[in-house]
């Protein structure tokens, strides 16, 4: 599949979010577990989401990745438990839209660093996976994940 890259500028975006850690197999399960208490506290609220759910790896050790596991919301919000409020900075990204199967996104990641490294890019150590569509009600095929890591200054 042929992945288009580019650098882009993103405006800061306030979340909710908890920060984990969990083995890569464990992954569907704890992001489901994660977007369930964050949804059910925005109900409670009467609130929603203002865009994709997203997950940022702070490592890639996939037997014990540390990771925060988020929705965006319009404005800044109190946290609940482990549910805090935060951001995903503004900033220049690089950026690769990945669609297919979250088995195999690994083909994504290894286009848009090949990528980064041909435009002498040095990324910030943040890789932000945003999953625009849900994978309850899209084959696997079809899902679409924007792959972005945050640029160093």
């Amino acid at each position: 599949m042929d992945y288009a890259c580019e650098l882009i500028e993103r405006e800061a975006e306030p979340v909710l979010s908890v920060r984990t850690r969990a083995a890569v197999d464990q992954l569907p399960q704890v992001m489901g577990r994660i977007y369930g208490e964050i949804m059910t506290l925005l109900d409670k609220r009467r609130g929603y989401p203002s865009g994709p759910p997203f997950a940022a790896y702070y490592n890639m050790d996939m037997q014990d990745l540390d990771l925060e596991i988020g929705i965006p919301v319009a404005s800044p919000q109190e946290g609940v438990g482990d549910i805090r409020p935060g951001r995903i900075p503004a900033g220049r990204f690089a950026s690769c839209m990945y669609i297919g199967p979250y088995d195999r996104i690994s083909a994504g990641y290894e286009t848009l660093t090949s990528w980064m490294e041909d435009q002498g890019l040095e990324p910030g150590g943040i890789a932000y996976e945003l999953y625009l569509n849900d994978p309850a009600s899209t084959p696997p095929g079809e899902l679409q994940t924007q792959l972005l890591f945050l640029m160093k200054d």
